[in-house]
């Protein structure tokens, strides 16, 4: 699939680079159907879970195994350490990079993720506004944060930008501190400086879905399989390394619960309690950015043909660029 052989109507024009984007809810199904999707029609993944990036913390983000990396070409995954920050507009171009690169190679690009604003930045070509670090308002806003609680910070924030607010976790004091950073610095809302610019690819939106009950049993099951597999002995790895508990990579869910337990806060069973309501209030969250009636997202909800259908509708979309997934090396 090379440049030249992706063409509008308009043969003056080169067509945008076709990007499949497959959301939905966390534990919903999205790691499997992707990867089946990508050996069927010969992709690669992005992943567009920003809790994928961190070496060592695995089991508590049900990150895909080595033997599911062997199956297809997986991207962003395993790319920074627990303490070194990954900001959207990084994202945004590491994604916008390897989704050329991919192109190039005469692949067919997805990205695949639950975490929203990701997504929506690379789908909507955001012109993120270049608001440099403070590092003496960071520090004041760490010390309030300290002072009044990750609820009393976000707060804040729902007083000065209540759209912000909204769309960001109450718990992750990270966001919150950098919503609050840009607001405070530039004088104008966080939620209204992410501009859309000119769309970059061609994108085809597949949302994965299941009935609520069906998806709180699979949360359920996946947090009592990460305990099982070995979350706490991660965790405490991760402290052993050096990293601190205050680290905000930390503060993830799964990962701020065990350091309670380790802390001898609360014990094991109510960890895993919190993990579990954690785990709904955040798949919540991410329906904020997703809406079942987006109609820019087709939404296939899980059953025996889920993949089929998919697959049909990624073939119906490349047919007017020419193209057959299963012949595009050959163009």
């Amino acid at each position: 699939m090379s440049s030249q052989n992706i063409r509008s109507s308009d043969s003056s024009r080169p067509q945008l680079i076709p990007l499949i984007v497959i959301i939905g809810p966390t534990a919903v199904g999205k790691t499997e159907l992707s990867i089946e999707l990508a050996q069927r029609l010969d992709g690669e993944i992005i992943s567009a879970d920003s809790r994928l990036f961190y070496h060592g913390m695995d089991i508590g983000t049900a990150k895909p195994s080595l033997e599911d990396r062997a199956q297809v070409s997986h991207h962003l995954i395993d790319v920074a350490e627990p303490d070194e920050v990954w900001s959207l507009a990084r994202f945004q171009r590491q994604v916008q990079w390897h989704i050329d690169q991919i192109y190039k190679r005469g692949h067919l690009p997805f990205l695949v993720g639950g975490s929203g604003q990701y997504v929506r930045a690379v789908v909507e070509g955001w012109q993120i506004p270049k608001v440099r670090p403070d590092p003496r308002l960071r520090a004041a806003l760490d010390a309030w944060g300290a002072e009044i609680g990750a609820a009393g910070l976000h707060d804040r924030l729902a007083a000065l930008d209540p759209q912000a607010a909204e769309k960001i976790d109450p718990r992750n004091v990270r966001r919150t501190i950098r919503a609050l950073e840009v607001v405070l610095s530039s004088g104008r809302r966080f939620s209204e400086q992410r501009r859309s610019g000119q769309p970059t690819y061609n994108t085809l939106m597949l949302g994965l879905s299941r009935p609520r009950p069906e998806l709180y049993k699979r949360i359920d099951e996946r947090i009592e399989n990460m305990i099982a597999s070995g979350l706490v002995e991660e965790v405490r790895e991760l402290l052993d390394r050096g990293y601190s508990p205050e680290t905000p990579t930390l503060s993830a869910i799964g990962y701020r619960e065990i350091l309670a337990f380790l802390a001898g806060e609360i014990s094991l069973e109510e960890a895993v309690v919190l993990m579990k309501r954690a785990t709904r209030v955040f798949v919540r969250r991410q329906a904020n950015w997703f809406k079942p009636n987006d109609p820019e997202i087709q939404w296939f909800e899980v059953d025996p043909d889920t993949i089929d259908k998919m697959e049909f509708a990624i073939t119906r979309f490349l047919e007017p660029l020419n193209l057959h997934p299963l012949h595009i090396n050959n163009q």
